[in-house]
């Protein structure tokens, strides 16, 4: 009985000492997070901004040569 007491205090007082200890890249993240909040908007505002940007022919063609070059770019990185 006296060795299961000794366990648990053994448990809680590591416990204890983790709980009180401070993690760096916690508090770095922390840090980095308290820079200026991000402006919040409407979702009909995102809509029209999709809307301006189009999704005709010019988007498609722009889109698929932008795939193209990356394609071509991975091709090449796989002969490395």
């Amino acid at each position: 009985m006296t060795r299961l007491r000794f366990c648990l205090l053994s448990l809680c007082l590591a416990a204890h000492v983790a709980g009180c200890t401070s993690f760096p890249e916690v508090d770095t993240a922390v840090q980095a997070a308290k820079g200026p909040t991000p402006k919040l908007i409407a979702v009909d505002e995102i809509l029209a901004q999709a809307d301006a940007v189009g999704s005709g022919e010019a988007a498609s063609a722009s889109l698929s040569a932008r795939a193209a070059g990356l394609r071509a770019k991975a091709a090449q990185l796989r002969r490395m």
